[in-house]
């Protein structure tokens, strides 16, 4: 197999990582706390606005996140890739099936009049995993995870693979 076409996969896999920790960074850590400074936007609206954009942002990552498992089966260090996205899959999924839901019973309790009991830590959960996995979409994305060693994401070999004129530059 030719190394070109893999690696050409490695970078597209990079940029999608630093596409999502884009998408991470925008809605959960500037759009959501900016709309609760809207002086006019009250509590219930917010909260719907919130909990819409979430649901439609968690779809989102799930796209992404399957498009790098396909993506992965092409890559030359698959077990790599897929080590590589343990960690953003997990607070993906964790996000999917327990913290969004559990979020959503107290947006539900909160827009028909209720406060909730007790006062929960789950934003603070959410949070916590959301600023983990922009981490570590970053670290992927900026890093070289998939390449062996003494290579670079251009595929050229590095100056100790060289020959002494390449090293004496």
């Amino acid at each position: 197999m030719s190394f070109a076409r893999p690696r050409r996969i490695e970078r597209f896999g990079a940029k999608l990582y630093l596409l999502w920790a884009g998408l991470s960074i925008g809605v959960a850590f500037l759009a959501t706390p900016a709309k609760f400074l809207a002086p006019s936007l009250t509590l219930p609206v917010a909260l719907d606005v919130g909990q819409r954009t979430f649901r439609l942002y968690n779809g989102v990552e799930l796209a992404l996140l399957v498009a790098l498992l396909v993506l992965g089966r092409w890559s030359t260090l698959r077990r790599r890739w897929y080590l590589a996205l343990l960690g953003p899959g997990a607070v993906v999924l964790a996000q999917t099936f327990w913290l969004i839901p559990a979020l959503d019973l107290r947006v539900l309790a909160i827009q028909h009049g209720q406060s909730p009991l007790p006062p929960s830590q789950l934003h603070t959960v959410y949070i916590a995993a959301e600023a983990l996995k922009v981490l570590w979409l970053l670290a992927l994305g900026l890093g070289d995870p998939f390449s062996p060693p003494g290579t670079t994401f251009d595929s050229r070999p590095s100056r100790q693979d060289a020959g002494p004129a390449a090293r004496a530059r």
